[in-house]
């Protein structure tokens, strides 16, 4: 049994949290959209953040090789580069990797 139904599209949850993190994709819940690429964001300062990447304005320097980045947490993914670093690890066979979305390719 699944009490807990999406008005906007009708998908029905068995939990009150699910419904919940469900209402999050629909588009009401992301109200600030990017003018350059369409991207939404649930909050101004993350659509601030996110527009700069359409911009010059790149801040955050790498000390090994000069590469700039928009955002810090760029940065901070490309600094693996240099140091090797690898915490994302799978639980199933223990294989690191430096990003997160490799692992989950993986």
């Amino acid at each position: 049994r699944r009490p807990h139904g999406c008005a906007e599209c009708g998908k029905s949850f068995s939990k009150s949290w699910e419904l919940r993190r469900h209402k999050q994709t629909h588009a009401a819940a992301w109200p600030f959209p990017c003018r350059h690429c369409g991207r939404r964001f649930r909050l101004k300062k993350f659509l601030a953040s996110h527009q700069k990447t359409h911009s010059a304005e790149r801040p955050f320097v790498c000390a090994d090789c000069g590469k700039r980045f928009a955002q810090k947490h760029y940065l901070q993914s490309h600094r693996r580069v240099h140091t090797g670093e690898k915490p994302f690890a799978c639980g199933h066979c223990g294989r690191r990797f430096a990003h997160r979305n490799h692992l989950a390719r993986h």
